[in-house]
């Protein structure tokens, strides 16, 4: 199983970053996180420091990661991708339907993994791929 390091994934995102700028021919993962990394704008300043894979981004002073919010875009892209867990896709789309939006849908979808994932850790089980798409459900007023 692929688990990459801190830093191996934070020098992804940077490296991606640089080649969709100098427009290098990117891997279909690249790609994906291109697109995910267009729409974030705010994070296109650390993405561009190389030094930015050492920094901390610590909750209490009110920053979000950066690294681990495009990660999680990631994360759900390939979830859709392969309907995994079963019926992320209709709930997703469901979510893109009522919202309005894509970026938005995916802002929810991240918000109901973060509960999920939280959850799971917190009580030392495995994550639970239902509870997770009923988060997302009633995030949108569907369930």
């Amino acid at each position: 199983m692929f688990n990459p390091s801190r830093d191996q994934v934070r020098n992804f995102f940077i490296e991606t970053w640089r080649k969709y700028r100098e427009k290098k021919v990117l891997t279909p993962m690249e790609s994906v996180a291109a697109n995910v990394m267009t729409v974030h704008p705010e994070y296109h300043v650390v993405l561009e420091d190389p030094e930015s894979v050492d920094r901390d981004f610590p909750p209490e002073a009110g920053q979000i990661n950066p690294f681990l919010h495009l990660s999680l875009h990631l994360a759900i892209e390939e979830q859709l991708s392969i309907d995994q867990p079963p019926g992320i896709r209709t709930a997703f789309d469901l979510a893109c339907q009522r919202r309005g939006d894509r970026h938005d849908a995916m802002h929810d979808a991240l918000e109901a993994l973060g509960e999920m994932l939280f959850d799971a850790q917190r009580n030392g089980t495995p994550p639970d791929g239902a509870a997770y798409i009923a988060n997302l459900r009633r995030r949108i007023g569907a369930g």
